[in-house]
């Protein structure tokens, strides 16, 4: 069994520095890890040609995006499990082997991914991941640990092995054989939402994503968009909606985006009246794009076959937080 770990990076020279010590000296044995290089303008590659020589490093020729980047890192790389590893994650003894020694338990298990905790704040779930992703019946993400900006500390209260919806980017692992059928990452969304279409399209192949508690990474987080670059919205808004039409049963396809359609307005007009007119174009640009992807969007629909998947909360995230003061995972109302 030979497990690649992949990290993808673009002028990420600094992270490389702070955290690729951490991936080395932890990942051995059957893994090694692959510096995929994404067009890098500053000095990633002559860091690593002086410092990590024994590393295998890929180097593109531009910025492919996270999607694209991974895609054509992955088509160059043999092994029977990828880790997509970001470079501002630093992980602990033996947090590959436990992941994958629960993959390996269950033949169904196409993705995972360890525990998420924040850098800085170690006792903390890290905003993009916690412990495990979930979407709700709008397809608006979250995980467990994390709803919209609020974060739990971990008290050991999701130190459950269970199957989720998503696993994030940051540390995802995923069986070759499954990546293959899946045909990758969607390359065509760059960044943002790319691994919850992934998850989603693997459950409606019938594969399970799961949440590993046995292992923990610390995340940074944040480090290529800021949270609040218009170009990350932009992606956010018109990724979630191409993802949308591409997953959902088709009972239910017309009206989840027909709210979400109106709900977007009222996120732009919100960001308008809070004098981010920035944003506010940035989702009026995300619809656009949306628009010219439909016909491309058909045919990958059809080449899916959507139904009805588990680990989708069956209520209103949105109003459940903001209304119903449900702040952690364990205050959501499931009713599926």
């Amino acid at each position: 069994m030979t497990i690649a770990v992949i990290i993808l990076n673009w002028n990420g020279r600094h992270m490389l520095e702070r955290f690729l010590p951490s991936v080395t000296r932890h990942t051995t044995g059957d893994a090694r890890v692959i510096i995929a290089d994404n067009g890098s303008t500053d000095d990633s590659l002559e860091f690593l040609a002086a410092k990590y020589p024994q590393l295998q490093v890929i180097a593109f020729d531009r910025n492919y995006g996270f999607a694209e980047g991974y895609n054509k890192a992955i088509a160059q790389v043999e092994a029977d499990y990828y880790v997509l590893l970001n470079d501002d994650v630093e992980v602990s003894e033996g947090w590959w082997q436990a992941v994958v020694a629960q993959m390996e338990a269950d033949p169904s298990v196409a993705i995972a991914q360890p525990k998420l905790l924040m850098y800085d704040q170690r006792d903390t779930f890290e905003y993009a991941g916690g412990a495990g992703g979930f979407i709700d019946k709008y397809g608006y993400p979250f995980c467990r640990g994390r709803i919209f900006s609020t974060l739990e500390q971990d008290h050991g209260q999701y130190d459950d092995a269970r199957e989720i919806f998503w696993a994030s980017g940051a540390a995802m692992f995923v069986k070759s054989e499954a990546w293959k059928a899946l045909g990758g990452l969607d390359g065509d969304f760059f960044a943002h939402m790319e691994e919850i279409d992934l998850c989603w399209r693997a459950k409606n192949a019938g594969y399970k994503v799961v949440y590993c508690p046995a292992a923990t990474v610390y995340h940074v987080g944040g480090g290529t968009l800021p949270k609040s670059s218009p170009f990350k919205t932009q992606l956010n808004f018109r990724n979630n909606r191409a993802m949308l039409y591409k997953n959902l049963p088709s009972q239910r396809k017309t009206w989840v985006l027909f709210v979400r359609f109106v709900l977007d307005w009222v996120a732009a007009l919100s960001f308008l009246l809070k004098g981010n007119g920035k944003e506010c174009l940035a989702v009026f640009t995300a619809h656009r794009q949306y628009r010219a992807w439909k016909s491309n969007l058909r045919r990958k629909r059809a080449a899916i076959n959507p139904g009805t998947v588990s680990c989708i909360y069956n209520g209103h995230l949105l109003l459940s937080y903001h209304l119903f003061g449900a702040k952690r995972f364990s205050q959501l109302r499931w009713h599926n």
